[in-house]
């Protein structure tokens, strides 16, 4: 009897979970199998390293003694290259989406390069501001530090008229000075006061 390996499903409603099984060609789909050399879970994304589990051994041996994949597991063997990449043929006609979802599908493909252009667009701009502000305050910066080199250029310049005029009224104020400290020294002598005469007596 002709043996295959195929999916036998399993999991909850709405959420699918499969095993990769060597069954009889007779048997129901989640019947009786011979032996379980994978999983694959569709609920996962794509690079997921669950998405698709092999016993690759097990596989090799199966497909070794005739054991035949269905389309869905040989196109899963030709990922894993245990095999050649089946050929996938194309989708039939019948089951290609109508006109009227296939304008909403192209509007919606619009509408999300729109938006898409819109933000780079957005975001380009908010960039040129932001170098716009930074230059900006650059050099405002730039002309402050200027404006507080040159302020202190000309206090610099400034400072030794400055310290020149102290000096020269001290030197004004010093003789003053001395005069002031002589005429109190002057005051400040007591007054010689003249002998007085002896008056003779008579005898």
């Amino acid at each position: 009897m002709a043996v295959k390996i195929r999916l036998a499903r399993a999991g909850a409603k709405k959420r699918p979970f499969y095993r990769v099984v060597v069954a009889e060609s007779s048997s129901p789909r989640d019947g009786r199998f011979i032996e379980k050399v994978g999983t694959y879970n569709p609920m996962v994304p794509k690079d997921h390293k669950d998405r698709l589990k092999l016993l690759e051994d097990r596989v090799k041996y199966w497909l070794s003694v005739g054991a035949q994949p269905t389309d869905r597991v040989a196109r899963f063997l030709g990922q894993a290259k245990l095999i050649e990449m089946p050929a996938i043929h194309e989708t039939p006609q019948r089951s290609k989406p109508k006109e009227k979802a296939q304008e909403r599908a192209k509007e919606r493909a619009e509408k999300a390069e729109a938006a898409k252009v819109a933000a780079a667009e957005a975001k380009k701009a908010e960039t040129e501001a932001r170098k716009a502000a930074a230059a900006e305050a650059k050099k405002a910066a730039e002309a402050a530090k200027a404006e507080a080199k040159k302020a202190t250029v000309e206090a610099k310049a400034e400072a030794p008229q400055e310290t020149a005029q102290p000096e020269t009224k001290v030197a004004e104020e010093k003789p003053a000075k001395k005069a002031n400290k002589k005429e109190k020294v002057e005051e400040e002598k007591p007054k010689e006061e003249k002998p007085r005469e002896k008056s003779s007596k008579k005898g």
